[in-house]
């Protein structure tokens, strides 16, 4: 999808002006200006450069001094659970099988109101942290639960970020060599029809959209290959994207053998899952002929690199991966197996993390590390013509980073003090020219009141899951 061209003088309701700052475009070229200004008109990019802005400016509403700080386009999160925020800090010490046995139960209990609540929490919490857009996997619909998906996109509209809602599925229980319990699943038919009910509804396929819906069953542990199968058929008849789990761990490269005679990878591709429209979460046990499969079909992973470490699942080839051609962004995963629930340490601990595997120091270096968070999350949810890099006609979505603070003001090089530094306060965030954070705080809404229904909603999940 090509960027809208700039707006003319005539046609521009209203400009903001960012002046005095480090940027880092991350376009193909990797631009960067170590004083430079950007400028914002109505929703899109109107122009970023070396220096001051262009003097006679029309229409300017709001001029901002960014000395001390580094503008990088907002991040993009491209792999979540957003009901999780109300389950954390459970099954700590559990890896990936016994963690999903002992929290189904627990999460198949989940309500509209929940839900809610949930998601406030996990996307305010990110956004407050750099996020602009990011991607929802929600597979769990229990019966009589409300519309959750609805439910969802009302508060993700709340804090005001973009949205790619991964409507997930399950039909694969216990009974029939699942991990979820029998009452958490939906039926094949049920679960498509569902997927193809909020594709209609919801999805915006316009430039600029906020929300974007993807047809997502979620993962060989717990969906049949006929779900999988029709769900490809669907997603492509609507001409929505394709999101699920894969190669997340080694009792999955076991479960796969054992029940369909072949890898994860080779099985997605038997059943219509690899391609350009599709992405993966995970893939940490990929061999070479999985990651040459995904750069030759143009498949997308999401790398989420402190949920497996939280899980212990294992540390993802994304060197080779990228050396490869595959896409990768980042993604925080689900609050309860990454309690932080922030993408901008994500950054950090990709970097450090893949610095442990084969490539040690010449794994990902601050720059790479960036570019997975923002335009490899656009790569990976088909938005390169709209998000991901600072350049013109593509949408204002962007965060001003503060890095003459404590933390950072020593470290001379802004991509660095990003990258490297602990976690930098945001003092602007920007999504469609609006803003959704102002000096470290969300704007739309009142955080102090997320944390209440938060911690109520999660004592009445867990009250409910125990008497159940």
């Amino acid at each position: 999808m090509a960027p809208a061209p700039a707006s003319p003088d005539s046609a521009v309701k209203q400009r903001i002006v960012i002046e005095n700052c480090a940027i880092a475009t991350v376009d193909a070229d990797d631009t960067e200006y170590a004083s430079g200004h950007l400028v914002v008109a109505d929703n899109v990019i109107d122009s970023v450069g070396a220096g001051r802005a262009p003097e006679g400016l029309a229409n300017v509403v709001r001029r901002i001094d960014a000395t001390g700080h580094l503008v990088t386009p907002g991040l993009i999160n491209t792999h979540h659970h957003f009901y999780q925020w109300i389950t954390r800090g459970l099954a700590t010490d559990h890896n990936l099988f016994n963690w999903l046995v002992a929290l189904y139960p627990t999460w198949a209990r989940i309500d509209a109101e929940m839900l809610t609540a949930a998601t406030h929490g996990s996307l305010g919490m990110m956004v407050k942290g750099g996020v602009t857009t990011a991607s929802d996997h929600h597979y769990v619909f229990p019966r009589g639960a409300g519309d959750l998906v609805g439910a969802e996109l009302a508060a993700v509209a709340d804090i005001g970020a973009r949205i790619t809602l991964a409507r997930g599925s399950m039909d694969r229980s216990e009974k029939d060599g699942g991990l979820p319990p029998d009452f958490a699943v939906e039926t094949t038919e049920g679960a498509l029809l569902g997927t193809e009910e909020a594709i209609d509804k919801h999805h915006d396929s316009s430039f600029g959209s906020m929300v974007h819906i993807a047809a997502a069953p979620c993962s060989p542990f717990s969906i049949s290959t006929e779900l999988l199968r029709e769900g490809a058929t669907l997603a492509r008849r609507k001409g929505v994207r394709m999101h699920t789990h894969g190669s997340e761990t080694v009792e999955e490269e076991k479960f796969c053998h054992e029940l369909f005679g072949m890898g994860p990878t080779d099985y997605f591709e038997s059943t219509g899952w690899l391609g350009e429209d599709v992405w993966m979460a995970h893939c940490v046990h990929m061999n070479d002929s999985d990651i040459a499969a995904f750069a030759r079909t143009k498949t997308g992973v999401a790398h989420c690199p402190s949920s497996n470490a939280r899980l212990a699942a294992g540390i993802a080839r994304v060197p080779d991966m990228l050396a490869a051609g595959v896409p990768v962004g980042l993604g925080v995963d689900g609050t309860a197996s990454n309690e932080s629930g922030e993408l901008h340490t994500e950054l950090r601990n990709a970097l450090l993390i893949n610095r442990l595997g084969a490539h040690r120091e010449a794994a990902l270096d601050a720059r790479k590390a960036l570019r997975l968070g923002t335009y490899g999350g656009a790569q990976v949810l088909g938005r390169t013509g709209e998000i991901g890099s600072l350049e013109p006609g593509k949408l204002a979505d962007l965060v001003l980073w503060k890095l003459d603070g404590l933390g950072h003001s020593s470290i001379a090089d802004p991509v660095t003090a990003l990258v490297f530094g602990p976690a930098a306060p945001v003092t602007l965030s920007l999504v469609d020219g609006k803003p959704v954070v102002e000096d470290n705080h969300l704007t739309n809404i009142d955080e102090d009141a997320i944390a209440r229904s938060a911690r109520a909603e999660a004592r009445r999940l867990a009250r409910i899951a125990a008497e159940g």
